[in-house]
């Protein structure tokens, strides 16, 4: 785990223990407000993957497992080999108990995923920086893209939220698009596509690895 990433996300983990603990298995259980706008992201993010080919995903944050609902719904016939890792041990618990019973699934508890995937994803797990500095907060997300670079043969998918118009909550982090898209760029050599304009105050970042020919999608399945 990263030293500085590790650090940061025990309090983030607390934060997201107790949100799951009072809402249960429902958006505001991971701090979104409702399903249609929790669905909007999982679009954006999952414009990385192509379905046309099996493939092994992760998804970093990934509270009860809300991804695979939607996976389930509009992707049923998509051969995937899912990875589930959030900060949060009530959350992993949770997600063990709704998705037990599905094949090619596994939870783990974490910052990090445990394997290489063809494809990483994480929804909203750079918002809420509670009250670290924003030097420490970029650290960690730093960290945790450079690991998820290294995870994913293919490309991984975050979000950020926009800049607010006025001064936001102050526990929030608010990003320009160009800043983390430069950095992916520049570190990974990574091509990059920024999406906005989809009804949310925040933006998803693509990043894409530059490669000669298509990765192979065999994999080793995860065992927790």
């Amino acid at each position: 785990m990263p030293a500085e990433a590790g650090h940061v996300y025990d309090d983030v983990a607390a934060y997201y223990t107790d949100r799951i603990l009072r809402f249960g298995a429902t958006p505001p259980g991971v701090d979104w407000t409702c399903v249609p706008t929790q669905e909007m992201r999982f679009v954006q993010l999952l414009k990385v993957c192509d379905f046309r080919l099996p493939f092994a995903l992760n998804d970093l944050g990934c509270g009860y497992g809300a991804l695979l609902a939607y996976l389930d719904k509009r992707h049923r016939r998509a051969d995937i080999d899912y990875l589930g890792v959030d900060v949060s041990p009530a959350m992993v618990a949770q997600a063990r108990r709704l998705w037990h019973r599905r094949p090619r699934t596994v939870f783990a508890e974490g910052s990090r995923m445990a394997r290489l995937a063809d494809y990483s994803v994480a929804s909203g797990i750079f918002n809420v920086k509670l009250a670290h500095s924003r030097a420490r907060w970029e650290a960690a997300i730093r960290d945790t893209l450079a690991d998820m670079h290294a995870c994913s043969r293919s490309g991984f998918a975050v979000n950020f939220l926009l800049p607010a118009g006025g001064r936001g909550p102050r526990e929030l982090y608010r990003a320009s698009p160009t800043v983390w898209g430069r950095f992916c760029e520049r570190e990974f050599s990574c091509g990059t596509a920024v999406l906005e304009g989809y009804g949310l105050r925040e933006f998803t970042l693509l990043a894409r690895k530059r490669l000669s020919s298509p990765p192979a999608a065999a994999h080793a399945p995860f065992r927790a």
